[in-house]
């Protein structure tokens, strides 16, 4: 049984860590934070004693609809666009790899390390790597030159093409009608299972906002007065292969710790009742793979909101085409010397990385008192 005297070595144990943290995390969080809410940047920004106003969310406003900051909208875009192909091909890869190297396989600690390899380097290295072989006149374009085929044109990393295009003025109502649903579908999750006072307090709530998006003019809710298309730019496909062939030996281990772990009972039980090698995997090892699956999606995703080095490295930070927000968060601070609308994208990729992990740790945790 703990007395006070441990409790007090604990807490003077842990102090200069806590101090630490509480300095030099959250208290460095708290500054960006109180930047964005001024104009640093807007007159003398570099003075000795700059002159600061406070402006609230002038700054968050003028990302969103700002005319001039159409580059920071065509950075988010990309960088969800980045973060969905990335996170989808490193989990498919990943559980491919991790099935094949289940079986009997001579050489699996070769394959294995192989895989696994791409990992140990850093994002610049690869970086470097990619940027050599996804040269428009060398690289991998020059490959089918050597089996007698005409060379290949694509420009892997200045390609000005999109696909997927959408108008950015719909994107508020989209989100909006999206998080209306969602509530309306938890509403009546939560009165199937009899849970009536919870039922009506997400049910009605989301059946308002998504009559009101759909009877409104969710267009005019951007702040934008004209259309804005916005889409996946193909120059972003080099940076999803580079980033997908670094991390996937990362899910396949994961997937393969995972695949070892299943008791061999239950495969051998759904044999007996009949079920054939596919139907094993598909309805015995899948099912049991969904907590990895979630913790890989949690540590792909968070990698991905916040990729800088990789994208510095294989096409710079002047190519607008494969920018995201940590580039643009750079160049805004670091060249343009606008510390305040630096310090509102540093304080969104904050909520959108925060936004992905907090209720993984909170899960978690509320299992872990369960259990």
């Amino acid at each position: 049984m703990r007395t006070g005297k441990d409790r007090l070595l604990a807490g003077l144990m842990l102090a200069p860590s806590l101090i630490l943290l509480a300095i030099f995390v959250y208290g460095f969080i708290g500054q960006t934070i109180s930047v964005s809410l001024t104009d640093w940047g807007q007159g003398a920004s570099l003075a000795v004693r700059p002159e600061v106003h406070f402006v609230g969310l002038e700054n968050y406003r003028q990302l969103f609809t700002g005319i001039l900051d159409i580059r920071f909208r065509q950075d988010l875009v990309n960088m969800v666009f980045f973060t969905l192909f990335f996170v989808v091909l490193c989990l498919g890869v990943g559980l491919l790899l991790a099935s094949l190297l289940d079986r009997p396989l001579k050489g699996e600690g070769f394959f294995r390390t192989v895989f696994l390899f791409p990992m140990a380097l850093s994002f610049v290295v690869t970086g470097t790597i990619w940027r050599w072989m996804l040269q428009p006149r060398g690289g991998v374009n020059v490959l089918p030159t050597l089996v007698g085929l005409p060379r290949l044109e694509f420009l892997w990393t200045t390609s000005r093409d999109q696909v997927l295009q959408f108008n950015w003025q719909w994107v508020p109502g989209a989100l909006l009608l999206t998080a209306g649903l969602v509530l309306f579908l938890l509403g009546i999750r939560a009165w199937r299972r009899g849970e009536r006072r919870r039922a009506g307090l997400l049910a009605f709530p989301g059946a308002v906002v998504s009559l009101i998006v759909v009877l409104g003019n969710p267009g005019g809710w951007s702040g934008l007065p004209f259309a804005e298309p916005h889409g996946f730019n193909l120059a972003m496909i080099g940076i999803v292969l580079a980033a997908a062939w670094q991390m996937s030996g990362y899910t396949m281990a994961l997937y393969l710790a995972g695949l070892r772990a299943i008791p061999g009972e239950l495969k051998e039980a759904a044999e007996v009742d009949g079920a054939t090698p596919l139907q094993v995997y598909r309805y015995v090892q899948l099912p049991l793979l969904k907590p990895i699956t979630l913790s890989a999606v949690v540590i792909l995703g968070h990698i991905a909101l916040k990729i800088f080095d990789l994208i510095f490295a294989m096409t710079g930070p002047d190519n607008a085409v494969t920018s995201v927000p940590a580039i643009l968060m750079y160049l805004t601070t670091f060249r343009g010397n606008q510390f305040a609308k630096g310090a509102s994208i540093a304080t969104l990729l904050l909520l959108l990385v925060s936004g992905l992990i907090i209720p993984y740790i909170v899960s978690s945790l509320r299992k872990g008192e369960e259990d």
